[in-house]
């Protein structure tokens, strides 16, 4: 579930919490990072949870609606496409997703405003009226329908992020992130899935687990040669006046360029300023292009970029 981008910030923000500490400690470091990584698995269950949340309210409003002194005809016939949606029958039924839930003890309980504006946004929305407009619908139509709900909806609602970031200081930049893996899983569940169907794992696979323990501490255990190389190619510059965000991005870059011998350089290049369109100005972006691009070229020229197997791929 966590993409090698996600990891990649993750080290960023606990470097730099690694250096900005007056007590450091490499150990320390590293359990907080995986720490912090498993607070983004645990929002990747908790947004998954909360459609099903905003769900139930649409249950609750229904029935109160029925059972008013004189209900309308349209109280008694309501149209349920909404509750009664293949994609999210699957969810409710969904083993690992209950089972996570309840392990971490995740709730949405305490927000019941959070979920109410949710729910009346969604219902004023086009993406809702044009849903329960359809003549018919299909599992296709129904799971499209919750995947606009995750990007049109709860990805806009700031009232959800100020919940999030008082839960934890680890969430504030990860609802987009990780709205993007909720979108890639919906797409896994197909009309016959059941309650087995896997939901994405922490990691990939090993090679990502000790791709992120191996990034952080090789950035830490090779900084003296790493900085010296950014010191080497940014003489105009002041290295003080630079913001040091920019230096560790900088930092963990040519780490990849010099000790991960099977991602490609361009993967790397390309990973990097996409993160500073987070993390940096536009200034900042383009001179940390030209620093990483210059840096690059001299270190192939010196045969010190050594790559291997996919990572041959456009490095001759």
């Amino acid at each position: 579930m966590i993409s090698r981008r996600i990891i990649r910030i993750k080290v960023l923000q606990i470097l730099y919490a690694y250096y900005s500490s007056p007590e450091k400690s490499i150990n320390s470091s590293e359990k907080e990072l995986f720490f912090c990584i498993h607070k983004a698995y645990d929002l990747y269950h908790y947004l998954f949870d909360l459609i099903l949340e905003v769900v139930k309210y649409d249950e609750r409003h229904i029935e109160i609606r029925r059972n008013k002194h004189r209900p309308t005809d349209q109280d008694l016939h309501p149209n349920t496409r909404f509750i009664d949606n293949r994609l999210i029958n699957l969810l409710k039924q969904n083993k690992q997703l209950n089972l996570y839930i309840s392990q971490k003890k995740l709730s949405w309980v305490n927000h019941p405003e959070l979920i109410k504006e949710l729910y009346n946004r969604l219902v004023e929305s086009d993406i809702y009226k044009e849903y329960i407009a359809l003549e018919e619908s299909t599992f296709a139509t129904d799971q499209r329908f919750i995947d606009k709900v995750y990007n049109k909806i709860f990805l806009y609602c700031e009232e959800l992020y100020q919940v999030l970031e008082e839960q934890s200081i680890y969430w504030n930049d990860d609802i987009e992130y990780t709205i993007s893996m909720i979108s890639k899983s919906l797409k896994k569940f197909r009309e016959d899935s059941d309650g087995q169907q896997p939901l994405m794992p922490l990691f990939k696979d090993e090679e990502d687990r000790d791709f992120a323990k191996g990034l952080f501490r090789k950035a830490i255990i090779n900084h003296d040669e790493i900085r010296g190389l950014i010191d080497v190619h940014s003489r105009n510059w002041d290295l003080d006046r630079i913001a040091f965000v920019d230096i560790i991005i900088m930092q963990l870059a040519i780490t990849e360029f010099l000790y991960f011998p099977t991602i490609p350089t361009k993967v790397t290049l390309n990973e990097y300023i996409e993160i500073t369109k987070y993390y940096s100005t536009e200034k900042s972006r383009s001179f940390i292009n030209g620093i990483l691009d210059k840096t690059l070229k001299d270190l192939k020229k010196s045969d010190m970029v050594k790559k291997s197997g996919r990572g041959l791929i456009g490095e001759v």
